[in-house]
């Protein structure tokens, strides 16, 4: 484990020279290029905890259009998956404004990538923020990834989630289409916190069927993909 975690910090250390030197000496494509490795490296580090990762996707996912993928929150490793399995659609965070300084590489990211950093003490300026970043992806087409249960689950379980945050991505990115993603035991990473960390574990992110928004008010919108979630969830813990 204090193996893992040195070679964690120094990949952070090491991809933010290669981010600054990617954005600012050839651009914002070559930044994202950047960024794919260092999501790619921080998966295969997992492997030093016999950690095996993968995703499992229920269909093809548009390339000519937006998607806002909802999914569950467990760990800090959510990301790190998430960036790297669905890099083809180039995903931008919804994440709170603390983590856009201090951390080497991740803090360098939210800045440049088009994240949307809300202080979650400022409605107005979360609520600010989101729509900026849905308009970013309605005109590139690319995607945005929000959490709306707030807050990581400590043991798994689902919690309620939130629907200010894909209402206002749904106004402002009225052409995108909603797609579930249900992340798996990621929270058995830090079960005892850093130290000691989970080993063997099998981790996995599984993209739902999309949900097509026309049709359905944002509120059932949400209530959909929480239900598709919820069913992954039953089917994996066997709960009834």
């Amino acid at each position: 484990m204090p193996i893992f975690l040195l070679v964690w910090a120094l990949l952070l250390n090491l991809f933010q020279l290669i981010q600054v030197a990617a954005f600012h000496g050839f651009g914002a494509n070559a930044h994202r290029r950047s960024v794919d490795l260092l999501n790619g490296s921080l998966i295969r580090a997992l492997w030093i905890l016999g950690v095996r990762t993968s995703a499992q996707f229920s269909e093809i996912l548009p390339a000519d259009r937006a998607i806002i993928f909802v999914a569950n929150h467990q760990n800090q490793f959510d990301i790190p998956g998430i960036s790297w399995y669905l890099r083809r659609h180039a995903p931008k965070f919804v994440s709170k404004i603390e983590l856009g300084r201090g951390i080497p590489s991740i803090s360098y990211n939210l800045r440049h990538s088009g994240a949307a950093l809300i202080d979650r003490s400022d409605a107005r300026q979360a609520l600010t923020e989101i729509g900026r970043l849905g308009a970013l992806i309605e005109n590139t087409q690319t995607s945005a990834v929000i959490f709306p249960e707030g807050t990581r689950s400590l043991d798994g379980d689902l919690q309620t989630f939130a629907t200010a945050g894909v209402k206002i991505l749904l106004k402002r990115a009225p052409g995108a289409v909603v797609v579930p993603v249900y992340i798996h035991d990621t929270w058995k990473l830090n079960r005892y916190g850093w130290f000691p960390m989970g080993v063997g574990e099998r981790l996995r992110w599984t993209v739902l069927p999309m949900i097509e928004p026309k049709g359905h008010t944002p509120d059932q919108v949400v209530a959909l993909a929480r239900a598709s979630i919820e069913r992954a969830w039953r089917l994996q813990t066997g709960i009834a």
